[in-house]
């Protein structure tokens, strides 16, 4: 798989821990995501990912250690300036967690009420054409989330995620719950996102046979700590052998 971007790191963590109290969540967590990549970060329950991922995207402070988004040291910005960082931002949720109780139009167009001062006309405008992008017609505009297909509703929870037109798109546990055809129509989607808008994807699963199939760079993640970092492939055959045993026991076709 190839990367459209440039090598450059887009977002980076040095050092970084977390702790609750007593607790230590996070230990000492380093790595840097490249533009136009994916990244995918693995692990089992209770291992630190969602923590991570709420630092990552200014949700949370470190306890400790630096995390530069976009060449901007993030640690010890107010809350203003979070706002600004948090917009560099596209989250897509488990399950596409669109709100049932509003139009497919006005769960898209959330993000451009909530940011902009565009009109009515101009953001269902806007909504209509992303929602072409991702191969949906604007028949689905005045319909409600439970009337649509679970692939559809994927779709327009990214429509969502990309109105602020964010140079990063976060998806947490996007497969999860999903039958094995509809996790890689999920895969191609992270796929085609990249491809046309050139994000940078960072992804948090525990879906072998997904991270085998988009990541450029997997990090594996226990008890708060990296353990093993490189290529899916190379997390699966490589000399790491809490890795190889990882992957192996996944059951997926290495």
């Amino acid at each position: 798989m190839e990367a459209r971007g440039t090598a450059d790191p887009l977002v980076v963590l040095e050092d970084v821990t977390k702790s609750f109290g007593d607790e230590k969540v996070l230990r000492g967590i380093s790595f840097a995501c490249r533009r136009a990549e994916t990244t995918v970060i693995i692990g089992g329950s209770g291992a630190g990912k969602t923590t991570l991922i709420r630092l990552i995207v200014a949700l949370e402070r470190p306890t400790s250690g630096k995390i530069i988004v976009d060449g901007e040291n993030i640690v010890g910005l107010p809350e203003r300036e979070l706002n600004r960082i948090r917009r560099k931002f596209g989250m897509v949720y488990q399950y596409a967690a669109l709100l049932d109780s509003i139009t497919v139009l006005e769960n898209v167009a959330f993000p451009l009420v909530e940011h902009t001062k565009l009109s009515r006309k101009e953001i269902e405008a806007r909504v209509v054409e992303k929602l072409r992008i991702l191969g949906l017609s604007s028949n689905v505009l005045r319909k409600y989330p439970a009337e649509l297909s679970g692939g559809m509703r994927k779709r327009v929870g990214l429509a969502r995620a990309l109105m602020l037109e964010p140079p990063i798109l976060v998806y947490d546990e996007p497969t999860s719950g999903l039958d094995p055809l509809t996790s890689r129509m999920v895969d191609e989607l992270i796929e085609e996102m990249r491809e046309k808008f050139g994000v940078t994807s960072l992804v948090i699963s525990h879906d072998i046979a997904s991270c085998m199939s988009i990541a450029h760079q997997a990090i594996l993640l226990i008890r708060g700590e990296i353990v093993a970092r490189g290529t899916p492939q190379e997390l699966a055959h490589g000399e790491n052998a809490v890795a190889r045993e990882f992957f192996a026991k996944s059951g997926v076709a290495l």
